[in-house]
């Protein structure tokens, strides 16, 4: 999956999201989209785990079925190759395939426990797949080992705002902004934290 340098590559399209959702469930609408983990694509797509579409998605988009072949082949022959097994969850994510990626992942992790951005792309599948509190138990593995690690925090905040506890997700991204106060990254996340604040102003 290709998430470098850019690792916060859809945080521009999530804080869009954030007031939506906070409106949605503090008393606006009914249908505002859910805020994304990093790593999923643009919120067009279904989201994983059985959930219905929201109004105007589309399907998500199959891998590459020679691609899959390919790997799984890979991770036939080669059953300590914890690298392969990423890979496969990495294609399987980049078409919101969130269940069919968290197993690979969980396979990878199995020969390689702890590696942190294997646990935060867990996570985020998890939080796709309607599963917050999972998500953040992966999040917070990794933020025990590495607590500057910038896409757990990130993505701990989306999980907890998925959890309904936005004033702790903002908690979290202001600790993330106090830690990289100049990364370019991470530019209009102050702006959107100050909405969601308002908001829950407002509707409390």
């Amino acid at each position: 999956m290709k998430r470098e340098p850019m690792v916060f590559f859809v945080a521009g399209m999530v804080f869009g999201c954030v007031l939506g959702y906070m409106l949605a469930n503090l008393g606006g609408g009914s249908d505002a989209p859910r805020p994304v983990a990093i790593g999923e694509p643009p919120p067009s797509t279904k989201a994983a785990g059985g959930e219905p579409a929201r109004p105007g998605a589309e399907s998500p988009s199959a891998p590459d079925p020679n691609e899959v072949k390919a790997l799984e082949s890979l991770a036939t022959r080669n059953k300590s190759d914890a690298r392969v097994r990423v890979q496969l969850g990495n294609l399987y994510m980049d078409h919101s395939r969130f269940d069919d990626a968290a197993r690979w992942y969980q396979e990878a992790l199995k020969l390689e426990p702890g590696k942190s951005d294997v646990l935060v792309d867990l996570g985020a599948c998890l939080v796709n797949m309607g599963k917050p509190q999972d998500g953040l138990a992966r999040f917070d593995e990794v933020l025990q080992k590495e607590p500057g690690h910038k896409k757990a925090l990130f993505n701990k905040g989306v999980a907890l705002m998925e959890a309904g506890r936005p004033k702790d997700a903002v908690a979290i991204w202001e600790d993330l902004l106090k830690r990289y106060p100049d990364d370019p990254q991470l530019a209009g996340l102050k702006e959107q934290i100050e909405q969601v604040r308002a908001t829950r102003g407002k509707n409390s």
